[in-house]
């Protein structure tokens, strides 16, 4: 009965065309650039991010999630960016990597807008595991489902996304679209290896990158010297589904945070951190709240970030007085 629940998430999650795609993170709010390239460089520093994330842990084939991103803000009037993101889902596997552009225009006393563009590559893919619901594998000849590529296949197309983004001392808003060719993954080949007697099957398998559209907000109110109030928003759509996420995240001495999230009808996330000397170390662990809670322990994200400001140097100027000449 497990098998079964593992097939049916997993086709309804990772295969069925035009679902929404890219990885979800429950601190996304440290996660800015990969759904916006506006974002590049905004926050005038080089940072780095990594997260990872184990969803719905203990049920077989649950998406695993890797990224790394990377921004520098003080170059060719603007900023640039890296992400490289892995999300594994069972025998279904996505690996994306783009490079981001964001050109910056100043916006009143400390506010910034930044309108970007990112373009790079995604990589599907399907290994040759796969187990069936009556508990036969692909591998080996004792496969049931001619659909499955038995011996694993890949494709690979292009990307290109956009983004606009403004922040300054205590608001940021963004909007931005990614996958906007909205290229089509296909491959043909045998499907099933031959048994005493047959013919190996074939299959056609074609996945569709469906173009993403996303709208993240948040202000920061400050209470007193030392704590700091942030509530914001995320919203992922594909023009078919769309998921909403309100997070509120409270800051002590710019030292220790907390946060929870509420993700329509799907979970309740908990984060805790610690900031010290640019250094960022995060946990959050998802509450499940859909039909999967009875079937998992929960969903667990770790983050690791670093962040350095670099200010030019003062340039000491002097002025000759023309009393002493």
């Amino acid at each position: 009965m497990k098998k079964s629940l593992t097939i049916i998430a997993l086709s309804i999650t990772g295969l069925v065309s035009f679902a929404q795609q890219d990885a979800q993170f429950s601190m996304n709010m440290f996660n800015r650039l990969s759904v916006n390239p506006g974002y590049a460089g905004t926050n005038k520093a080089l940072c780095a991010t990594i997260l990872y994330r184990d969803q719905w842990d203990k049920f077989p084939g649950a998406p695993k999630t890797g990224l790394l991103s990377v921004d520098y803000g003080q170059i060719a009037h603007g900023g640039i960016g890296f992400t490289i993101d892995q999300d594994q889902l069972g025998f279904d596997k996505t690996l994306k990597a783009k490079l981001a552009y964001s050109f910056h225009l100043p916006i009143g006393a400390s506010g910034t807008l930044g309108i970007g563009l990112d373009a790079g590559m995604i990589n599907k893919s399907m290994t040759g595991n796969f187990i069936a619901p009556d508990g036969t594998s692909t591998v080996g000849g004792g496969g049931t489902d001619n659909a499955i590529p038995w011996s694993g296949t890949s494709a690979t197309t292009y990307d290109v996304g956009f983004g606009i983004y403004f922040t300054n001392e205590k608001l940021y808003v963004g909007l931005s679209s990614l996958h906007l060719p909205g290229q089509s993954l296909s491959k043909t080949g045998g499907a099933a290896p031959p048994t005493v007697g047959s013919i190996a099957t074939e299959y056609d398998w074609t996945y569709e990158v469906a173009r993403h559209y996303y709208v993240m907000a948040g202000y920061k109110f400050q209470l007193g010297t030392q704590f700091d109030l942030t509530p914001s928003i995320l919203t992922k759509s594909d023009a078919s589904s769309t998921q909403l996420d309100f997070n509120l995240l409270a800051r002590w001495n710019k030292m220790v945070f907390v946060g929870a999230s509420y993700r329509l009808t799907d979970a309740i996330p908990v984060m805790v951190g610690l900031e010290w000397k640019g250094f960022k170390l995060g946990y959050a662990y998802d509450v499940t709240l859909s039909a999967l809670k009875s079937h998992s322990a929960g969903t667990h994200e770790l983050m690791l970030g670093y962040c350095k400001k670099f200010t030019k140097p003062l340039v000491k100027q002097g002025h000759m007085n023309v009393r002493f000449l």
